[in-house]
C-alpha cells in the first residue's frame, strides 16, 4: 500500500461540486433536475471576449506567457482597479492566476504550519478551511451572522486574533451568504488591526460588482495602512461568466516590509502551473476594456431574481430568508422545518429535483440554512421553490 503524507488526508471537497455531479447523473436517467446550487452565471460570456480569445489564437499566441501573466493584462487589472476602487497599483504588483482559488491556496500555504492561527469567515467558501487544515494550522471560524445581516462584525473579528494569528481571511460580499460588509465595520476592523501589524490579511473580492440596494463594495485597497501586508483575491468568472475560462488575479505587496510576498507567489507559479494560457489572457483585457452592457443586464437580472427567490423563500412552510445585498446567493434559514440541512438537501435533490447546498458545506455554524444560488432564470427558480414548497407541506403532513 501506498503512504501520502498526512496532510493529504485533511484536504476537503466544495461539495457544490458533488451536488452538481450527482444533478447531472440524476439528470442523465431522465430526471428534471433544477440546480440552485452551482456557484456560476447562466449567462454566457459577452460575444466580444469569446473573439478576443479567438483572434489571439488566430494571431498566434500559443506559447508560454510570464509566470506573473502577460503585462497587458496586468496593466488591464490596474486600470480596472482604479475605476472601482480609487487604489492606484503597479503592474509589477499584479498576478495573473488560473482562476480565484490559486490566491487562496498561494497564501494559505505561505502563512499555515503547525502552532499557527489562521481565521477564516464561517460560514464562508470551503475552500478556506480545506487548505488552513491541509497546512497544519488551526482553522478559527469567523463568525458570520444572520443577525448582522450576514456581515462580520469588527469587534468579534479583532477579539479572536492571538499571537499565534498570522493570517485572517475576508470575504465581501460574500459566498454563501450573499452579505456584504459596510465601510463603517471595515474602517473599524482596520483600526483595530493596527494592534497586530503582524497578521496579514487575503481579502477575497471576487464579487465585487454584485451589489443591490444602493450598497457599495468597501474594497481594502482603500487603507493604505494595511497595505502592506494585504492580498487582494478578485478575477473573471463572476462578473464577466468566465468561470470556465479559470481566469482570476490577485494584488500582492512586495516590499522588505511585507517579506516579498508577490516574489514568493511568482517562483509558486513557477512550480506548479508555470502560467496561465494567453488567449485566456487577451479574452480578459478584452473584458476589462470593452463594453460592459452585458454584465450591467446580468446584475439587472440577477437583482430580479433576487427579489423573486426572497419573495418565495418567505413564503414556504418553516422557512425564512433576510435579503441578500451581495453575490448571488441567498442563504435561507430553515431551522423551523425541523430538518438537519444537509439531509433536506439531499431529500430534495433525489426526491424533487431541485439541486441546493447544505449549510454545514460552509462551515461548522451553517447548520440549520441552506444556500440557493439564483444563477438560473426566473422561471426555474419559481418552479423550484413551487416543489420545494410541496415537499415540505407533504413531509409535514
Amino acid at each position: 500500500m501506498l503512504h501520502t503524507i498526512a496532510a493529504f488526508d485533511r484536504i476537503g471537497e466544495e461539495n457544490a461540486f458533488a451536488v452538481l455531479a450527482r444533478a447531472t447523473a440524476l439528470a442523465a436517467e431522465g430526471k428534471d433536475i433544477i440546480n440552485l446550487g452551482i456557484g456560476q452565471p447562466d449567462f454566457k460570456t459577452p460575444p466580444h471576449i469569446v473573439e478576443a480569445a479567438i483572434k489571439a489564437l488566430r494571431d498566434g499566441h500559443h506559447g508560454y506567457t510570464p509566470a506573473t501573466g502577460l503585462l497587458a493584462t496586468r496593466e488591464a487589472v490596474v486600470r480596472r482597479t482604479l475605476a472601482t476602487t480609487g487604489a492606484e497599483v503597479s503592474p509589477e504588483n499584479v498576478m495573473i492566476l488560473p482562476g480565484g482559488k490559486p490566491t487562496m491556496y498561494a497564501a494559505i500555504v505561505m502563512f499555515g504550519e503547525p502552532g499557527v492561527d489562521i481565521l477564516y469567515p464561517d460560514p464562508g467558501f470551503p475552500i478556506y478551511r480545506s487548505m488552513i487544515e491541509y497546512t497544519g494550522a488551526r482553522p478559527v471560524p469567523v463568525p458570520i451572522r444572520e443577525a448582522n445581516g450576514f456581515a462580520f462584525s469588527a469587534e468579534e473579528t479583532l477579539s479572536l486574533i492571538t499571537p499565534q494569528t498570522r493570517l485572517l481571511i475576508l470575504n465581501s460580499p460574500a459566498n454563501p451568504t450573499g452579505g456584504v460588509t459596510p465601510r463603517a465595520e471595515i474602517e473599524k476592523l482596520v483600526k483595530g488591526l493596527a494592534a497586530h501589524p503582524e497578521v496579514a490579511i487575503l481579502s477575497d473580492e471576487i464579487y465585487d460588482v454584485m451589489t443591490y440596494d444602493g450598497e457599495k463594495h468597501c474594497s481594502l485597497l482603500q487603507f493604505p495602512e494595511i497595505r502592506e501586508r494585504l492580498i487582494i483575491l478578485n478575477g473573471w468568472s463572476k462578473t464577466w461568466a468566465m468561470t470556465g475560462w479559470r481566469m482570476g488575479w490577485s494584488i500582492w505587496p512586495n516590499s522588505e516590509e511585507s517579506g516579498r510576498l508577490y516574489d514568493k507567489v511568482r517562483k509558486l507559479a513557477v512550480n506548479c502551473w508555470s502560467c496561465v494560457n494567453a488567449p485566456s489572457q487577451y479574452a480578459g483585457i478584452a473584458a476589462i476594456d470593452g463594453p460592459q452592457d452585458d454584465v450591467e443586464k446580468m446584475m439587472r437580472a440577477f437583482d430580479r431574481r433576487r427579489k423573486v427567490v426572497v419573495e418565495g423563500l418567505n413564503a414556504l412552510p418553516g422557512i425564512s430568508c433576510i435579503t441578500p445585498k451581495g453575490a448571488f446567493y441567498t442563504f435561507p434559514n430553515i431551522s423551523a422545518t425541523g430538518w438537519k440541512a444537509k439531509k433536506l438537501a439531499s431529500a430534495l435533490l433525489e426526491e424533487t429535483g431541485v439541486a441546493l447546498i447544505g449549510g454545514p458545506d460552509f462551515g461548522v455554524l451553517g447548520e440549520g440554512y441552506i444556500r440557493l444560488s439564483y444563477a438560473n432564470s426566473e422561471e426555474n427558480i419559481l418552479r423550484a421553490l413551487e416543489r420545494v414548497k410541496n415537499f415540505l407541506e407533504k413531509a409535514a403532513s
